[in-house]
């Protein structure tokens, strides 16, 4: 099974039937748009394709949190008892978000860093270099679940350069992780043949990282051009 999307996520989530997932990996809205427009920063030497300025984050605070708390409450269902999750977030929400996972039976098992080891160095001048991005790991209904470490320990303190540009090549997304960083989730927390979901797929890393992992895998992405720069990233995979 390998299917993709271009939907609202919780149309096509009460599609997917109760208890078959055994991984959610994503990278939701943070709900930041609003909040880094009022900022003290170099807005306009930043990106075109800035989040800021791609109005997709821009809902209010409460409207975010309904899509986040429907989210979870569709993402229970359709997990397996024992399956992962795996979310990036701002560390700003992280405590409103544990607290919503947990309601709907996620075990909250940890905050880890993603570190960009060549992060872009804007605003230098005005403050730190952001490098570096929380997410968060939880298992549902389950203290543990698959976690395919072959023997080794693994930190919760991630590096990986930003993005690189030949993974952009079918187009941009402004917060597009990494395929290196998204791969070793998927092969940490799942195993071949594992159903592998993503509700909010943006430019599709994470179906890439899946395909490519031997997953079967379902995206969802409710952006047109992001949706079709997805489609063309499995096609060339």
């Amino acid at each position: 099974m390998f299917e993709l999307y271009n939907d609202d996520c919780l149309k096509v989530l009460g599609t997917i039937g109760d208890d078959t997932v055994d991984l959610i990996v994503t990278d939701p809205p943070y709900n930041l748009g609003e909040f880094a427009k009022s900022r003290a920063a170099n807005l306009q030497n930043m990106r075109d394709n800035f989040f800021v300025a791609a109005g997709w984050d821009n809902v209010g605070y409460e409207e975010w949190k309904e899509l986040m708390n429907s989210f979870f409450k569709e993402a229970a269902r359709v997990s397996k008892v024992g399956s992962s999750l795996i979310m990036f977030m701002s560390i700003m929400k992280l405590e409103t978000i544990i607290e919503m996972a947990q309601e709907h039976g996620f075990y909250y098992k940890t905050v880890g860093v993603w570190h960009k080891t060549n992060p872009m160095p804007r605003n230098m001048n005005l403050h730190f270099i952001n490098s570096t991005e929380p997410w968060l790991y939880f298992v549902y209904k389950k203290k543990t679940g698959t976690f395919n470490n072959d023997g080794k320990a693994l930190h919760d303190f991630i590096e990986t350069s930003v993005t690189p540009k030949r993974e952009k090549e079918c187009g941009t997304h402004p917060t597009q992780k990494p395929l290196d960083l998204i791969k070793f989730f998927v092969k940490t927390l799942s195993n071949e043949g594992d159903l592998v979901i993503d509700p909010f797929m943006g430019s599709g890393t994470s179906a890439v990282a899946a395909k490519e992992l031997n997953r079967n895998f379902i995206g969802i992405e409710l952006d047109e051009n992001y949706y079709k720069i997805s489609k063309e990233r499995i096609e060339n995979a």
